[in-house]
């Protein structure tokens, strides 16, 4: 860890459930895939449906202001719902997938895989958010889009701030060790868990980390902090928050989890 990012710096992540987090980082404020629609059944672009369980721990006037929303992709309703399609409109930049960003269009961008954009600070400086990979299921990339679309994920750095690690539904262990690769050690790693999976899809593999993959992504970032998020809140999910307590004090990482 570099003298320039030290424990001090820590910042609070709010989850309010499923993927959706509220931070703050060099004085700007990043929302990830926004879902504050209530519980019920909302279909898939591929004819699908997915049933919320559970309502988000607020709604969208408890958020103030947001800068930036950090949208690992716009094609499932557990990751950008009703509400959170409301809410880009008053925002005034979404990051998403190339192909995200030309759905989405107006004040949408979207990043590939290694595309950075600098931010300006409000008190000068800037922030840097980076695309990075991401596949949301098993195999290799061209399959995997096929299937189930594009996902993006994203790394925030800044010289005097520690670097911030946002996953988005990536499911493959082998894009963490890329990431790991240019950014490790990661202050703040916020990990898409849940492994949620469908009997018709994949073979009923998982198509985002499980929880026992989310401690070993810790431990390739050799990140400091985990805040667990898309854990909760959705029936296709197979696993909760006390899976990824139990899988992180398996592994000996239990002082490293922030469950916002």
């Amino acid at each position: 860890m570099s003298a320039t990012s030290p424990a001090d710096q820590r910042f609070p992540v709010r989850v309010f459930g499923g993927p959706t987090a509220l931070f703050e980082y060099g004085g700007l404020r990043f929302l990830t895939d926004p879902t504050f629609d209530a519980p019920g059944d909302y279909p898939r672009h591929d004819g699908r449906f997915l049933t919320k369980t559970a309502p988000a721990a607020g709604g969208p006037a408890e958020l103030g202001r947001v800068d930036v929303v950090l949208l690992s992709h716009d094609e499932h309703p557990d990751n950008l719902d009703h509400s959170g399609r409301a809410l880009l409109a008053d925002v005034p930049l979404t990051l998403t997938t190339p192909g995200g960003g030309r759905r989405l269009g107006g004040r949408a961008k979207g990043l590939a895989d290694w595309e950075s954009i600098e931010l300006d600070r409000p008190g000068g400086g800037t922030v840097t958010v980076t695309g990075v990979p991401a596949l949301h299921g098993p195999g290799p990339r061209a399959e995997v889009e096929a299937t189930t679309g594009e996902v993006v994920g994203f790394v925030l750095t800044a010289e005097d701030l520690p670097t911030v690690y946002v996953s988005g539904d990536n499911a493959q262990l082998a894009l963490v060790e890329e990431i790991a690769r240019r950014f490790a050690p990661v202050d703040t790693a916020i990990l898409f868990a849940g492994a949620p999976r469908f009997p018709n899809l994949y073979d009923g593999a998982l198509i985002v980390l499980d929880s026992a993959q989310a401690a070993e992504a810790a431990k390739i970032l050799d990140a400091r902090r985990v805040v667990p998020v898309h854990c909760d809140s959705w029936a296709h999910f197979t696993e909760g928050r006390g899976d990824v307590v139990a899988a992180f004090t398996a592994t000996g990482l239990a002082d490293r989890l922030d469950l916002g």
